[in-house]
Formats: C-alpha cells, sequence, structure tokens
C-alpha cells in the first residue's frame, strides 16, 4: 500500500478524530475534543492511501519550548499496521523537528520498542539525582518556570506533575537527542 505523508487539513479533522476514537476506547490514547483537533490542526502530518485517498495515520508534533517537543497523537488504522506506516509518519515528525530547530522530542507512549527504533529512550524525572547527576530530560529551572504557566496537558505530562499524577495510561515517558 502507497500512502503519501501530508500536513493535514482542517477536511482531516474528522478522519483523525476516527482514528483517535479507536484507540481512546481502548486507553491506548487520550481523547481529546474535536474543537482541539481544530485548533491544533497545524500541528498534524497525515498518512493518506494513494489509490484511496483514505487517511489512515495521523500524527503531531506540539512545540513546548525553543528546543523541545512533543510527538503526540501518533495513530495508524490498525487495517494498516505492521505496513510501516507509522515510522514513515514518525520520520516526517522529526524531520518537521529538525526544520524548526528542535534539539529534543518528547512522547508519552505504550509503544516502546517502535519508539526505541527510531532512538527513543525512556526517561526518569526531571531533576539533578541524589547523586549529583542529571538525568537526560533535564530541563534548566527558568524553562520550567515558564512550562508550568502552560495550561497543556502535554506539559503537565512532560513535567510529570502531580496534578496529572497517577499516569492512569501506565505509558512510558521517552525523549530522543536529535
Amino acid at each position: 500500500m502507497e500512502v503519501t505523508i501530508r500536513r493535514a487539513r482542517t477536511t482531516d479533522v474528522r478522519a483523525v478524530r476516527r482514528l483517535i476514537d479507536g484507540y481512546s476506547r481502548d486507553g491506548i490514547l487520550l481523547d481529546k475534543p474535536t474543537v482541539t483537533l481544530f485548533e491544533s490542526v497545524q500541528e498534524f502530518w497525515v498518512a493518506e492511501r494513494d489509490d484511496t485517498g483514505l487517511v489512515v495515520a495521523c500524527g503531531a508534533l506540539h512545540v513546548m519550548w525553543e528546543d523541545l517537543a512533543e510527538v503526540r497523537t501518533l495513530a495508524v488504522d490498525p487495517s494498516c499496521l505492521g505496513k510501516g506506516i507509522g515510522h514513515l509518519l514518525l520520520e516526517k515528525l522529526l524531520q518537521t523537528a529538525r526544520w524548526l530547530g528542535v534539539r529534543r522530542i518528547f512522547c508519552l507512549t505504550f509503544e516502546v520498542a517502535f519508539f526505541a527504533k527510531h532512538g527513543f529512550v525512556e526517561i526518569g524525572e526531571l531533576y539533578e539525582t541524589d547523586d549529583g547527576t542529571t538525568d537526560p530530560a533535564a530541563i534548566a529551572t527558568d524553562v520550567y518556570e515558564e512550562l508550568l504557566r502552560s495550561y497543556d496537558e502535554g506539559v503537565a505530562e512532560f513535567l510529570d506533575l502531580e496534578r496529572v499524577k497517577p499516569n492512569t495510561l501506565g505509558n512510558s515517558r521517552m525523549l530522543l537527542h536529535l
């Protein structure tokens, strides 16, 4: 199956909604209001089947700070799993991050092996450890203070704030240094 990876348009939001619904029902993805999908459509890329024009995958890149972004809502239609579409889409998101100048990419996922194939590693806390070493995800105090001002739930998840604990999905926090 051949697909084209392209920027999402507002006319794709219903297809993105369909993809999210399939995974949010099973607790794999967080549900998002449709209005939020329209508000963030510029962050999304989609995979469109060349033969039918059907959107079969989606993913978003949400910039959190100058050098930090999150891969969000990466979803592939179950009938298209195992065909490399998720890998193509993630590569496009990483290419976009590089173009933007982002150096670190964060994700929350159950698909640890998938993201590890692309160089992501599981991360722990965001602060210095008791022995003085720094976690690879550590962020500067001034950046942390600014990120605390965000209303975005993904930022709260990245910061591992108490208001989003426990991690009810049970997924892993991962990071990639570009």
